[in-house]
């Protein structure tokens, strides 16, 4: 299939807590296709975040196999991971983990200094246009302390385009934002999957934020218990016109 970016096959995972074996996934077979927006969704323990650290390359599996863009990732070596996940993955983390001191543009430049084929002139090229295409043209240089939740989230959004990913990855993104800021950044979200054909999986535990992806896939105690087409996607454009009007995070 030439089309699948991420096939994950009898994935399992285990974690050692003293004596004790966790067994976190228990065997996992998934499939995303290329331009996919698929929400990955479960309870505080399902395995969700395992499987998110095992798509990002930042985990391994105990047994099975991930190919992610049709790479064996689980047969790599720790700096292979390294430039795979540089090369392939773009992150979006609740908690956006931007550095305070740098600006906006730097930022979003950092994960291109990994890359040794983009020079510096490139390297801010690609950073003010991934910021263009995120609405913070004119917030480039300013600092993260400067700029509002949503705001900062955008300048996270941005960073995870810069190396122009096969696939972004998003670890509740929303989940520090309000109602409002929240569909504004799924909104953009959107836009990214729709125009770019960005394939996109986003864990969240939110039903409402669920329903504006194209499939849900839900874990449940280490296994994938359902999976769902959403038939019919909510707008967040949409769901931001049905709101209230009044004061809230840009």
């Amino acid at each position: 299939m030439k089309n699948t970016i991420i096939e994950v096959i009898d994935l399992k995972k285990e974690f050692h807590v003293g004596d004790v074996i966790v067994r976190a996934l228990k065997g996992i077979n998934l499939t995303i296709q290329k331009g996919e927006f698929v929400a990955i969704m479960g309870a505080s323990g399902s395995g969700k975040s395992t499987m998110l650290n095992i798509l990002g390359c930042l985990d391994k599996p105990t047994s099975g196999e991930y190919k992610l863009d049709g790479v064996s990732v689980s047969q790599l070596n720790r700096n292979e991971l390294a430039g795979l996940r540089n090369e392939k993955l773009g992150f979006v983390f609740q908690s956006y983990n931007l550095l305070s001191r740098t600006s906006a543009l730097e930022n979003v430049e950092l994960p291109l200094f990994y890359n040794d084929r983009v020079k510096s002139k490139e390297r801010k090229e690609r950073a003010i246009a991934a910021l263009e295409a995120v609405g913070l043209a004119d917030r480039m240089h300013h600092m993260p302390n400067q700029l509002s939740g949503g705001q900062q989230q955008r300048v996270a959004i941005a960073r995870s385009l810069v190396n122009d990913p096969v696939v972004i990855l998003a670890d509740e993104a929303t989940g520090n934002l309000d109602t409002r800021t929240s569909y504004e950044i799924m909104e953009l979200f959107q836009r990214l999957n729709a125009d770019q054909g960005k394939t996109i999986v986003f864990v969240t535990h939110e039903p409402d934020i669920a329903r504006l992806t194209s499939r849900n896939i839900i874990f449940r105690d280490g296994w994938v218990i359902k999976e769902q087409l959403v038939e019919e996607p909510l707008s967040a454009a949409n769901m931001l016109k049905s709101l209230p009007i009044g004061d809230h995070e840009a």
